[in-house]
């Protein structure tokens, strides 16, 4: 093979690795938007701010049922302090394209022991394009062993 050959070969190699390596990065970086959605999500929750978690809930505004648990959850769920999440499952590990999803997240305030939910997660978009998260629903608390239902 030619010393020319070779040096294409090369390059077409490494803009290939790049390429790949670029989609593999936008695509693990989807589950860090995930998490900090639902954590913006659940810091509202823990303000009181109903509204709040109704305006990061996609279609939560049009629906009752959303908005009476986005309610519910604000009334009972606030306290003082900073959310922290003690531990947070993705709706996903990998997905290259669009995804229906539950998260199951554990959380805590400096004043309330922890305190599980699960978060319905539509992630859609693509690598070429770009990756979005959409917040679907956010369930009231469920038992600390407790697993989420798969979102269908």
């Amino acid at each position: 093979m030619r010393r020319p050959a070779r040096i294409l070969l090369v390059l077409l190699a490494a803009v290939a690795f790049l390429a790949i390596s670029a989609a593999l990065a936008r695509v693990l970086s989807a589950n860090g938007a995930e998490r900090t959605a639902i954590e913006r999500l659940l810091g509202a929750q823990e303000r009181g701010d109903a509204a709040g978690v109704v305006a990061r809930i996609d279609g939560c505004a049009a629906s009752a049922a959303c908005q009476a648990t986005a309610r519910a959850n604000a009334t009972r769920l606030r306290s003082p302090g900073k959310v922290v999440l003690v531990r947070f499952d993705p709706s996903t590990n990998f997905s290259v394209g669009g995804h229906d999803g539950v998260a199951r997240v554990v959380w805590k305030t400096p004043s309330r022991l922890t305190t599980v939910q699960c978060v319905t997660v539509h992630r859609g978009g693509d690598v070429l394009h770009g990756l979005t998260i959409e917040l679907r629903s956010l369930s009231r608390p469920i038992a600390r062993e407790s697993s989420c239902p798969s979102a269908d």
